[in-house]
Parts: structure tokens; C-alpha cells; sequence
């Protein structure tokens, strides 16, 4: 039996992680949820899962958390500090870390330096401080095991591969909603029209990120510190149909590949189970259903996001944390209506043109660099 916390219970890939532990009960126990601000989602997850802790982020939402579960064994608390706490309590086996965007890093690092199994949906983790994440990881013995079905898919392909050196990881994307587009057809680009991805049910944040390409940016800055690669080595290919998820090359110029049918829940249950392999309900991939897979350059003069990525990474430092940063704002404001589709990119190279560079920031100067950059652009 491994027991779970899960930091962003009540979002997509939070309440995925649920699918698969009402399926797989002789396996997993939820021992901690946390949720952001839905406080009436994480009461009811809370009367279902019976966990030992829940904490709700929203410090506003702690009496009505605590008034719905008082006739429970449930302990409430609130704040991060209190996600903090909770995910490193000794009872925590595998911590699943799938709060969106910077404000998942500080939970995600205390369960690290804890030594505990992190199952990481939160790539922005990874973006902002891969590298004392990574070196953290090494010094507390603890495996992050990812959740991202690209990463899920590499990491999955180099098993058994111990000592075989990668060329290449071929990274795939959708394309998104505006696969094939160019600028002229973007320049009056909805909300709506964003949010209609056309292979994955995911967040507003997410699935907006996909629609511009800085979702895949932020994937290749995520793989180069968990595979240990140069970000000469990633290459994104566009493959619209989502089937293959990802792909390795090695030196030999073999090419190994992870196929499915497009569901979170797949690499979710493959980080909680390994290294095993439990049954799955989900549909099976069939060729006859798919007989064409397809695959393209992709368009970096219109998705300027995606060169960005790779700028911020060659850059290093506090970089990709400004990025990041500018490009949680630029989404905030599309979603708003104040800032148009195509304004996202020129909003993030323009906060990374006037940022100040640090060379080898500590976790402190990273979460300074997340606040002044964004009290800066606002």
C-alpha cells in the first residue's frame, strides 16, 4: 500500500490522480490533499478519500473547510506553509505535485529534500529551478518520477537502457488548437478559441501555454534537467495526432518510441505503480482507428514562444524563472482580454530583455526573482 499526498487535488490532474486510486483501492491511500481555493471540491474529495490531512491554500476558505469535515478524523489547515508541512510528514510515500505554475515549487522542493517519490506534473518546477531541484533529488535520495506524458514517455523508453547514450530526445507536441496557422490568421484569437485543444482535456493555464508553444518550451527546459541532456539534444517535432507521445534516439541512431491514446491518466498510474505495470480500464490504441500518424516542423515565426524557451535555457540562471514569471502574467491577461494572443510572446521577450541576470540564484533569490518580475509587469 503506498500512501499519497496530493498537491493540487482539485485540478485536472489532481482529480485524475483520484481516477486512478478509486480503481486501484488495494494499492493506494490518499493520506494528504491540498487544494488551491475549491474548497467545496476538496470537502467532497475529502468525505470520499478519507485522508489523514487536507490543507486548502485559500486561508479564507479554512472556516468553511473545517465546518464541513468536523465531525470527521480529518485534520484541516491551511496556507502553503501548511503543504509545506504536510507533504513531508513520514506517513507521505509518493507526492504528487500538480499544482499549476510557480506557486507549486516550495511544496514540491520541501518533499524533495524529504527524500520522498515525487510524481511531477508541475513542470514549472523544473523550469524555475531545475538545477537545485535536480542536485537536491541526488543529495536526499529522492526519484522524481514524471507525470507529463512527453517526459513520461522518455522516461519510460530508457528503461533498460542504463549506459546507452542518448543522441537525441525527439519531443512531440500537438500543435495545438492553431496547428497550421499563421500570424495574420492570429491576430484576433479568442478565449474560446484557445481553450478548444483537440486531443487533451487539461487547465485553462495549460492548455493556453499549449495553444502559443510555451507549453512545449517549458517541456524542453523540463527534460534537459531530468534526462541530463544539452538542449541541443531536444528536438520538438509536431505530431497532431498525439498518439506517439515521445521518443529517444541513441547513439546507434536507433530510434525507441511510447505510444497511447492521449489520457493523463496513463503516465499518472505509471508513476504511482513503478516500476510496475498495473491493469488499466482506458481504451486501447488501435492502428486500424489511427492509419495515418503524422509529423512536422514546427512553425517558431509564428509561435515565437518556443524560441524563447530555448533562448531562456541557453541563458540559464534566473532566466527561465523571469520567463516563466511573465509568461503566468501574459496568460492572466489574454485571459482577461488585455493583452491579444499574438501580445504573449512579445510580453515575455520584452520581460526578458530588461531582466537582471543571476548567475546561480538560491531558491530564495528564485522566489524574489517570481515576485519582482511580476509586480514589474503587472
Amino acid at each position: 500500500m503506498k500512501h499519497i499526498a496530493i498537491l493540487g487535488s482539485t485540478g485536472s490532474i489532481g482529480t485524475q490522480t483520484l481516477n486512478v486510486v478509486r480503481r486501484h483501492k488495494e494499492l493506494f491511500e490518499i493520506e494528504v490533499l491540498v487544494a488551491g481555493s475549491n474548497a467545496d471540491l476538496l470537502i467532497e474529495q475529502a468525505r470520499e478519500f478519507k485522508p489523514n490531512v487536507v490543507v486548502i491554500a485559500d486561508k479564507s476558505k479554512y472556516g468553511i473547510v473545517n465546518e464541513a469535515l468536523k465531525e470527521s478524523d480529518v485534520k484541516v489547515f491551511a496556507g502553503i506553509e501548511s503543504a509545506c508541512e504536510a507533504v513531508v510528514m513520514e506517513s507521505v510515500d509518493i507526492v504528487v505535485a500538480a499544482i499549476v505554475g510557480f506557486a507549486g515549487l516550495r511544496p514540491t522542493m520541501e518533499a524533495v529534500r524529504a527524500g520522498k517519490v515525487v510524481a511531477l506534473a508541475n513542470k514549472e518546477t523544473m523550469v524555475v529551478a531545475g538545477d537545485l531541484v535536480t542536485r537536491e533529488a541526488r543529495t536526499n535520495n529522492s526519484a522524481i518520477l514524471p507525470v507529463d506524458s512527453e517526459h513520461s514517455a522518455i522516461f519510460q523508453t530508457l528503461q533498460g537502457e542504463i549506459g546507452n547514450r542518448i543522441d537525441k530526445i525527439l519531443l512531440t507536441a500537438s500543435g495545438g488548437p492553431f496547428f497550421g496557422r499563421k500570424r495574420e490568421e492570429l491576430e484576433h484569437v479568442t478565449l474560446e478559441a484557445a481553450l478548444k485543444h483537440p486531443n487533451w482535456s487539461m487547465g485553462r493555464k495549460v492548455t493556453i501555454d499549449s495553444s502559443s508553444l510555451m507549453n512545449k518550451g517549458l517541456e524542453v527546459i523540463e527534460a534537459k534537467w531530468l534526462f541530463g541532456v544539452d538542449a541541443k539534444q531536444i528536438e520538438v517535432v509536431v505530431h497532431p495526432q498525439s498518439i506517439v507521445h515521445s521518443m529517444v534516439q541513441f547513439e546507434d541512431g536507433s530510434i525507441k518510441a511510447q505510444l497511447g491514446t492521449p489520457t493523463m491518466e496513463t503516465p499518472i498510474q505509471y508513476a504511482l505503480s513503478y516500476p510496475r505495470r498495473i491493469e488499466s480500464h482506458l481504451p486501447r490504441f488501435s492502428f486500424w482507428e489511427h492509419p495515418e500518424l503524422t509529423f512536422a516542423r514546427p512553425d517558431t515565426d509564428t509561435f515565437r514562444c518556443l524560441p524563447l524557451a530555448y533562448e531562456a535555457i541557453e541563458r540559464g540562471g534566473n532566466i527561465p524563472c523571469v520567463m516563466n514569471a511573465a509568461n503566468e502574467v501574459a496568460v492572466q491577461k489574454f485571459i482577461e482580454g488585455t493583452l491579444p494572443f499574438l501580445g504573449i510572446a512579445d510580453f515575455v521577450n520584452d520581460a526578458m530583455s530588461k531582466a537582471s541576470y543571476i548567475a546561480k540564484p538560491t531558491l530564495e533569490e528564485l522566489i524574489e526573482c517570481d515576485i519582482s518580475t511580476k509586480k514589474r509587469i503587472q
